[in-house]
């Protein structure tokens, strides 16, 4: 399971409350209420964050209320395998190859081999 915390800050701003991660230049979002800007910060933690391999560090809390002493601080989690599984389940297409008596097995046993490798993914990926 990859799950990440960073720092956000919060800010009114007329309507909205903003929201930024100093963190990750491109991780800012806005709701209209607290709770709302919460949930926002995570998706947008998520989308950028979803595709990568390698991810920035985190800044220590007492650093960022440092350097934004007029911003409400708060710590954003995001589980990257959960928001995998939720935004980006679109099923695709893949060519495997296997042997062909193995094939003529799954056939006869009426084995569904996307699903069985599917399962085996997961398995091996620890997911």
């Amino acid at each position: 399971m990859k799950k990440l915390v960073y720092p956000a800050t919060f800010e009114p701003d007329g309507e909205y409350i903003f929201v930024q991660f100093p963190d990750i230049e491109e991780a800012f979002t806005q709701g209209e209420t607290v709770q709302e800007a919460y949930e926002m910060a995570e998706e947008v933690l998520g989308v950028v964050l979803a595709d990568r391999t390698e991810y920035p560090t985190a800044s220590s809390l007492e650093k960022i209320i440092h350097d934004f002493p007029d911003k409400q601080i708060a710590l954003v989690t995001i589980d990257l395998d959960l928001f995998r599984r939720k935004y980006r389940s679109k099923t695709i297409r893949k060519n495997i190859s296997i042997p062909e008596w193995l094939n003529d097995l799954a056939i006869e046993h009426k084995i569904n081999v996307s699903q069985v490798t599917t399962q085996a993914l997961k398995e091996t990926l620890g997911i």
